[in-house]
């Protein structure tokens, strides 16, 4: 059987056919989970995802923390807020968090995809730089460090990638290791010690479908969430 994939998704009031407000989640990431082998199912960022999540979590495999708007600065207690903070949504920011803190509590499996290489940076204590003018839709090369997740994921450790990001991993959470970074020292890949707990702050689901570097990342996400918890 395909593992299961929980991946998180976002609130929207619109959406092309839909009367109504729906959730949703980029079909990209979808399309590169299924691609090596996994079964995604959308989380939807409602209070009562809360309730039990641990529960639900344990009934999967891994953990999908995509890309996304700007997390609330006051949750890695920012006192100041840059006027550029775009698209804070406390129920998105709370399900987030939660389901990155659950996961590495059940050793389950977790990629997280720039927001979500943030929210797994806050939720571990970290903090973040709350704007930055240089990633913003460009592709640029990562340096990876020898032997780490994404690196022997991808094959090798200068990958190019597609960021589109304003904001960038400031104080380092608990336990996270710096595993990249982009030439002017952005931290652009984190990996938790235990388990395979990996963040990269590009888009490796953009090019996926046409760059086997990004889409190896998937697979080796994929294949450690079909290995026995723990592994």
């Amino acid at each position: 059987m395909r593992p299961l994939i929980a991946i998180t998704s976002r609130k929207s009031e619109t959406a092309q056919t839909w009367r109504v407000p729906v959730v949703a989640v980029g079909r990209t990431y979808l399309d590169a989970i299924e691609r090596a082998g996994g079964q995604p199912v959308v989380l939807p960022p409602l209070p009562a995802t809360l309730d039990d999540l641990a529960d639900v979590l344990s009934r999967f495999d891994g953990v999908c923390l995509p890309g996304g708007p700007d997390v609330d600065p006051h949750r890695y207690g920012a006192t100041e807020i840059d006027e550029r903070v775009k698209g804070v949504d406390v129920e998105h920011d709370a399900v987030d968090l939660a389901c990155a803190r659950a996961a590495i509590e059940l050793g389950l499996p977790l990629l997280g995809i720039c927001r979500g290489h943030q929210v797994l940076n806050i939720a571990l204590g970290g903090t973040l730089v709350q704007h930055i003018d240089e990633h913003r839709f460009v592709h640029h090369e990562m340096s990876l460090v020898p032997g780490c997740r994404a690196a022997l994921a991808i094959g090798h450790e200068q990958p190019v990638g597609h960021c589109v990001h304003h904001q960038a991993i400031d104080r380092l959470g608990a336990g996270l290791v710096v595993t990249g970074r982009a030439d002017d020292g952005t931290i652009e890949a984190v990996e938790l010690g235990d388990g395979w707990v990996v963040g990269v702050q590009w888009h490796p689901e953009d090019t996926a479908d046409h760059d086997g570097d990004q889409q190896r990342l998937f697979d080796a996400f994929v294949a450690a969430c079909r290995a026995p918890v723990g592994t």
